[in-house]
């Protein structure tokens, strides 16, 4: 049955005729209708606001990833609890990650936190740093004749790597020795084809390791893991996960090992520190949702959900519970894990992936023309402070908004709370493990969250003995001003300050009265252009005699008496730091 039929045809060029007609009719002039909606990323991969079979490119088998049902639910621990361990494998997780070392489990207490653990049927994957090898050597004595499975999470830099790698190949076929960690290089702000080029460098790094040090070309294929980010923009973390796999398995064909699944990628997915929220968290469960379906989606063979309280303390059994069952619903109920590569022959999905991976491909060849990874550290961390300044920048003009942060904050929320820290066992010197803390080693590279400028405001306005406020100088009825007040109350709660407002009508000298009897110092005037034009003066000086330090005006415009404006686009982050200058609240 063709659905099309009795439709007229259409081609690209008609849609986009159509499309410019309603543009202009908005009053958008654009060349194209890609000039006025496409978008570039922060690769410089052009999103199109269309797409069509033009844009499909060939699609190699690797890029599907292997039929599977589901995938590895992995849930990260990096405090001493047999218990969470235990109500964690009995309640969907299938893999352990466990973070060792100062400041997390400590590797004497390995053994009792997977001591009622099957270690046949649950894969363990290490992330001790450099303590690897003696975690390493901690858990094989407690498997004993047990096969293991999972990964030590190692580094094949490190002559312990390599020969962790080596004893791995002879002696415990299931388990691999190395994790090529890229979640540094995300965690730091790189973009995805940064962080795809610089997986793909440290992969050939340690392929270079291994092999020299005796094992085979698909011996060191074999000891491979790759860990990534996965954020809330879903497509982008599907294009970012099925072109890692293009990547390698390029490296695979100049290895001489073709698409064989013995060369393909292994992908061990984490959602997105970086993306994480510590005011309103419960908007974490949203973000990790979507982040994990992307995974799944994009190909991963298993996924890790941070509890939505990661960025604030460490997990209790309610956030534990809540990202082990994000899995179980992707899984069980809504069965995204039954079909391999479910967005392959999308076009949009299909030219994302095949645009990034030639990015990625580029900035890899970068890296190795400079040396390698570990020659390149000051070339990689240049670019990665590059693109970070870029995402900086519009997180505070607002072009990249955080949700229940930097747009729709919640004045009333209470933050949650910390607890203490947990007293360490005797003789060892551990404390609660803060999230990112295992990322950040060895990279030389920081570690950020986006929304951390305007959090850092939020908690400096909470620290006062009175919450500052900006009083909004409404002028005209209430039809007039709503919207221009709302988006200035807005914007000024995204930093912590209390709003009050003057409510319906355009006297100046009520205004000024309603101004000096709030108490604030700043104040902004709301209302439309039309009024602008009739009262704006009048009105800002009344208040500059009522004591106003500042008066902003939401819209676009110059008044005499105003100092500047606020608009869609501004630097929010700058007008909050003016504002709270002015209204001399220090730390």
């Amino acid at each position: 049955m063709d659905l099309a039929a009795g439709f007229p045809a259409t081609t690209r060029d008609g849609w986009r005729a159509l499309a410019l007609a309603v543009l202009r009719k908005s009053g958008v002039e654009a060349a194209t209708p890609e000039q006025a909606l496409g978008a570039l990323t922060y690769d410089g991969v052009p999103i199109a606001p269309l797409y069509d079979a033009s844009d499909l490119p060939p699609v190699p088998p690797f890029d599907r990833g292997s039929a599977r049902a589901g995938w590895d639910v992995r849930q990260r621990h990096a405090v001493p609890d047999p218990e969470a361990v235990l109500t964690d494998l009995e309640n969907g997780v299938t893999s352990l990650w466990l973070v060792a070392g100062n400041g997390a489990i400590p590797v004497v207490e390995l053994p009792r936190v997977l001591k009622d653990v099957l270690l046949d049927l649950a894969p363990i994957v290490l992330d001790a740093g450099p303590h690897t090898r003696e975690a390493a050597e901690a858990l094989f004595a407690l498997a004993g004749d047990t096969p293991l499975s999972g990964n030590l999470g190692a580094s094949a830099l490190d002559d312990s790597g390599v020969e962790l790698a080596a004893r791995c190949v002879t002696g415990h076929p299931g388990l691999r020795a190395i994790t090529v960690d890229a979640t540094p290089y995300h965690d730091a702000g790189a973009s995805d084809g940064e962080e795809l080029g610089c997986s793909i460098a440290l992969g050939v790094a340690a392929l270079r390791a291994l092999t020299g040090a005796g094992l085979s070309v698909e011996q060191a294929f074999g000891q491979l893991e790759f860990r990534y980010s996965a954020t809330d923009d879903q497509f982008a973390t599907i294009a970012k996960l099925r072109a890692a796999r293009k990547l390698w398995a390029r490296v695979a064909e100049v290895c001489g090992g073709g698409s064989q699944d013995a060369y393909a990628q292994v992908q061990h997915v984490v959602t997105s520190s970086a993306m994480m929220t510590a005011r309103d968290p419960w908007v974490n469960m949203l973000r990790t949702t979507v982040a994990c379906f992307a995974a799944g989606i994009g190909g991963a063979d298993a996924v890790t959900v941070q509890p939505f309280d990661a960025a604030v303390r460490p997990p209790d059994a309610f956030s534990r519970r809540i990202a082990r069952n994000t899995q179980a619903l992707l899984l069980e109920e809504a069965g995204a894990g039954r079909v391999a590569d479910p967005a392959g022959g999308s076009w949009y999905v299909e030219r994302r992936t095949a645009d990034l991976a030639a990015r990625a491909w580029e900035w890899f060849q970068e890296i190795e023309a400079a040396g390698g990874i570990r020659a390149a550290a000051g070339k990689v961390a240049g670019r990665v402070a590059a693109t970070r300044a870029r995402r900086a920048a519009d997180i505070a003009h607002r072009r990249l908004p955080i949700t229940g942060v930097s747009e729709f904050p919640d004045p009333a929320e209470r933050p949650l709370r910390r607890p203490a820290a947990p007293k360490p066992p005797a003789g060892a010197t551990t404390s609660v493990q803060p999230p990112g803390t295992a990322a950040e080693r060895g990279t030389g590279l920081p570690v950020v969250r986006y929304a951390a400028e305007f959090e850092a405001l939020r908690d400096l306005a909470d620290a006062q003995p009175e919450r500052p406020k900006v009083f909004l100088a409404t002028i005209g009825p209430a039809a007039a001003h709503t919207a221009r007040a709302a988006f200035a109350a807005n914007l000024f709660q995204a930093g912590g300050l209390a709003v009050e407002s003057a409510g319906p009508g355009a006297d100046a000298e009520r205004i000024a009265a309603a101004f000096a009897a709030s108490g604030a110092a700043v104040a902004c005037l709301c209302s439309t252009d039309k009024l602008y034009a009739e009262h704006a003066e009048e009105v800002a000086a009344a208040l500059r005699r009522a004591g106003a330090r500042r008066v902003w005006l939401a819209g676009k415009g110059s008044h005499p008496g105003v100092d500047a404006c606020l608009f869609a686009g501004c630097d929010a982050l700058d007008v909050l730091r003016t504002t709270f200058r002015d209204l001399e609240v220090t730390a």
